[in-house]
């Protein structure tokens, strides 16, 4: 899975002031990852704000982001939930032929013991007719899907080719990335230590402030897979400022008012998600001014 190598975008749901999707912004947001030198896009994840959309604007998401994308970048699509009845369903009659990858979190709200996680994925491994990435995130989920878990499911299911790590655990990360197959790829799902976790042995990362300042992250992640680690860190440092303030008052409220600075949409997010208060707000304006200049 070569083409999950590097970094990852999880796209916003950019809105328009009446709370519809600006279909016009997506493209720009589409077009700005591509031309930042980001490696794939991921469609309709948490970031997407997707828990608020209907199923009939995600499809409107989902086809403006293929036509939009022209087959440039590899493409991997949201497809998880707490119902796993669905999520097969959902696996079994969409049409994936446009994405390389599903990408699937781990059951929320149920808090499934391992065994129960396991049974979930090993069910959605046998319906997808593309390779899976798993999803944690113990933040949103409040359960964690242990390393010996991942394994399992990574040596029985051939297509379970890849985890999005996102528990915030440079030691947990570690461990998977000791435990689990050669080929079985461990992407960073915290932006503040996707370095770390490449320079351990990760294969990059899917980002959300990577889709802010593209250019500049894609680039860190392929200095990081190319061991050139001072080089690596120095844009570390100059961005980790961003990636804190992005995640401040939720995300992803943060991440669109850099896009609402840059110009590419409106910071509009629906509820029970607010945008970003005045404070934060002059704090993110004045961060992507500093680092235009410094561009």
């Amino acid at each position: 899975m070569q083409a999950l190598i590097g970094t990852g975008v999880a796209l916003i749901t950019p809105f328009k002031k009446d709370f519809s999707i600006d279909i016009e912004a997506l493209k720009r947001i589409v077009q700005f990852s591509i031309d930042g030198g980001i490696e794939y896009l991921v469609v309709l994840g948490t970031t997407a704000e997707n828990a608020t959309l209907s199923q009939e604007e995600k499809e409107v998401v989902i086809q403006t982001v293929i036509e939009a994308n022209k087959g440039i970048l590899p493409l991997v699509l949201g497809v998880g939930g707490n119902n796993t009845a669905k999520v097969v369903e959902e696996l079994k009659t969409r049409d994936l032929s446009a994405f390389t990858a599903i990408l699937s979190v781990s059951p929320y709200y149920n808090k499934p013991t391992q065994e129960g996680i396991y049974q979930h994925f090993k069910a959605v491994a046998q319906a997808s007719p593309i390779p899976v990435i798993l999803y944690n995130v113990p933040g949103r989920t409040s359960s964690n899907v242990l390393p010996a878990t991942v394994v399992r499911l990574a040596n029985e299911f051939s297509n379970v080719v890849a985890i999005k790590e996102a528990a915030g655990d440079l030691v947990q990360a570690m461990q998977l990335i000791k435990d689990v197959p050669k080929d079985f790829l461990v992407i960073s799902g915290d932006d503040m230590i996707a370095l770390p976790m490449v320079l351990a042995g990760g294969a990059g990362v899917i980002s959300v402030i990577g889709q802010g300042f593209p250019k500049e992250f894609s680039e860190m992640i392929r200095l990081g897979l190319n061991r050139k680690v001072d080089e690596a860190f120095k844009t570390q440092y100059l961005l980790a400022e961003s990636i804190d303030m992005i995640f401040e008052q939720g995300n992803p409220a943060g991440i669109k008012e850099i896009f609402s600075v840059l110009g590419l949409t409106e910071n509009t997010v629906r509820l029970p998600l607010v945008t970003v208060n005045d404070d934060l707000s002059s704090r993110i304006a004045a961060f992507v001014g500093k680092l235009s200049k410094i561009s």
